[in-house]
């Protein structure tokens, strides 16, 4: 995920042996000069965090925030993909 040209969030699948394996991560205050030496996804984009952009980055209200958006993202898709039809 970008914000204004720079790489703030990724999301990241593998499967092996007929297992999935999944992640998320947030930049939130990391040190961005580790960032320097690394090519994130192969792309040559600078890197940036929510304290770099000057948002929230108390970490309890991070968590809250991001749990909420995946929830109304996804969990309202999870329940009407499993709703049966009325009647």
């Amino acid at each position: 995920m970008f914000v204004h040209g720079a790489k703030i969030a990724s999301i990241g699948v593998r499967v092996r042996r007929w297992v999935s394996l999944h992640g998320v991560s947030l930049n939130v205050d990391p040190d961005l000069e580790h960032f320097l030496g690394i090519v994130p996804c192969g792309l040559s984009t600078p890197v940036t965090s929510l304290a770099a952009l000057g948002a929230e980055t108390e970490s309890t209200r991070v968590d809250q925030a991001l749990r909420a958006a995946f929830e109304q993202t996804f969990m309202a898709e999870a329940i009407s993909a499993n709703s049966s039809p009325a009647p």
